[in-house]
């Protein structure tokens, strides 16, 4: 493969003797480390999964089916106040604390919603759920990026991917044998009970090293109050955009959902002007260095994920499959993300090149996908194409997270982590709320699929014509305005 290293100082590729003298993720060293991450993030990604099997029996025996909606957008709303939060607490004390009450927080919600007796109640356990669960994962970019050696960090990023392969595999089977045999509440009490035992490991493998505190977390000129963790103006500032950006997620969400065509209009007339101003500066029209990485995560992973929403709708609905038969192919793409995400891992790769044959293969499974609507594509095509697109975005995603953390500067690794996470929060709600819309009002008619599945394929051709843009000249952490 191509070392673009001498193109830019900041995508340098490690020289192979230091990729093959570093020690391995599960060297004795990173063992326990390493264990507790995995299981953490396995169960995060069950209970993700698992919220959508057991939503409408949770919503019917609360007697909440009218707020159906809002019960998925308050962990979103809280998720992204939250990774701002998350990132900024990070960058100036070190993650190990935001880590931590993240953790805290995420159980704290599943006890809330588990043992809701109204829906308002179980509403605000999701809530709390989301605030832990963007400030944790905000927290475990820093972490990873100050406890593993840069050289083992695509590698770290891969593991983390194919951790929710089994939990895809098994995870709404076993929600539905809970829901039925056992009662909705244990999907949600069920997991802070597993997530224990996870804790501790991640506690042992963080107990025998240096703390990874907040040494490098230098205030800018421009950033008072950054280096004592005391809220800077501009931080506050920032704050209350997400909060709106946040509320017109929310209301594109609901708006989309209720065919209330207004409300998702006014959603996205505040996302177009709160969003440029709570992301890097040149992201939504993807400036060089962490903007283009920013934008590429949104595009890619909003065309994927907005994509996978129509998947079983449209081998259930209209090619006559069963829901497990459907699932299947959502299963084939969640293998070949974890397939992708482990060769990224594996050596040293250009990554203009893995970046633009990602996005290229999501865009080219969507559309491959859209021909199923015609009853003489064979439904196998839907499969394979999706096994692709999962191919896709395993190639992508961890590539993504790996290159936020080389773009940023020490102070900023947290709030550039949180940008990473709220852009592809935000682009993949317009791309989910924008086509569902679209397919309600042709009440899901095959020109409507084709219509949505052309949009989506657009977005992810977007990201792989603007690739290589997150290459930059200048000293890490700059970017083009």
């Amino acid at each position: 493969m191509t070392d673009f290293g001498q193109k830019t100082a900041v995508c340098n590729v490690p020289a192979v003797d230091s990729v093959i003298t570093a020690p391995p993720v599960f060297s004795q060293r990173h063992r326990a480390l390493g264990i507790g991450m995995v299981a953490i993030i396995m169960l995060i990604a069950f209970e993700y999964l698992a919220v959508a099997t057991a939503m409408p029996v949770v919503a019917e025996r609360l007697d909440g089916m009218s707020l159906y909606g809002l019960a998925f957008n308050a962990s979103l709303v809280a998720s992204v106040i939250a990774t701002l939060v998350g990132g900024r607490w990070s960058d100036t004390r070190g993650p190990l604390a935001p880590l931590w009450t993240g953790l805290a927080g995420f159980g704290g919600g599943l006890l809330v919603a588990g043992t809701a007796q109204s829906m308002d109640v179980f509403i605000a356990g999701r809530f709390l759920q989301g605030l832990g669960g963007g400030m944790f994962s905000v927290a475990l970019y820093v972490l990873i990026d100050r406890v593993y050696p840069p050289e083992l960090h695509p590698k770290v990023f891969s593991l983390l991917s194919a951790a929710w392969v089994v939990p895809s595999l098994v995870g709404p089977a076993i929600t539905g044998l809970v829901v039925e045999h056992v009662g909705w509440r244990w999907v949600f009490l069920g997991v802070p009970l597993l997530a224990a035992p996870a804790a501790v490991f991640l506690w042992r493998g963080l107990a025998d090293r240096p703390r990874p505190g907040a040494e490098a977390a230098d205030a800018g000129p421009g950033d008072p109050g950054a280096a004592d963790g005391s809220a800077s103006p501009g931080f506050a500032k920032k704050l209350v955009w997400g909060v709106v950006v946040a509320t017109g997620a929310a209301l594109m969400q609901y708006g989309s959902g209720a065919g209330i065509v207004p409300l998702l209009v006014a959603g996205l007339a505040v996302l177009a002007v709160a969003l440029p101003r709570l992301l890097p500066k040149g992201t939504l029209r993807a400036a060089r260095g962490v903007p283009a990485v920013v934008a590429l995560r949104g595009l890619a992973a909003g065309a994927f994920f907005a994509a996978e929403v129509f998947v079983p709708l449209l081998l259930t609905t209209d090619r006559g499959l069963s829901p497990t038969q459907a699932g299947l192919a959502l299963t084939g793409g969640a293998v070949f993300w974890s397939t992708g995400s482990w060769i990224q891992g594996r050596g040293r790769h250009d990554r203009r090149v893995i970046l633009r044959t990602g996005t290229s293969l999501i865009a080219a499974a969507i559309l491959l996908t859209a021909l199923t609507v015609f009853p003489d594509v064979p439904v196998i095509v839907g499969f394979l194409a999706w096994c692709v697109g999962g191919f896709g975005i395993g190639l992508v995603y961890p590539t993504l997270s790996v290159l936020i953390l080389e773009l940023s500067p020490p102070a900023e690794k947290g709030a550039n982590s949180a940008s990473l996470s709220i852009g592809e929060s935000i682009y993949s709600v317009v791309a989910v709320a924008v086509t569902g819309a679209i397919s309600t009002a042709a009440h899901r008619s095959a020109a409507s699929y084709l219509v949505c599945f052309g949009l989506l394929a657009f977005m992810a051709g977007a990201a792989a014509l603007s690739s290589g843009r997150f290459e930059h000249s200048r000293a890490p952490g700059t970017m083009e305005t």
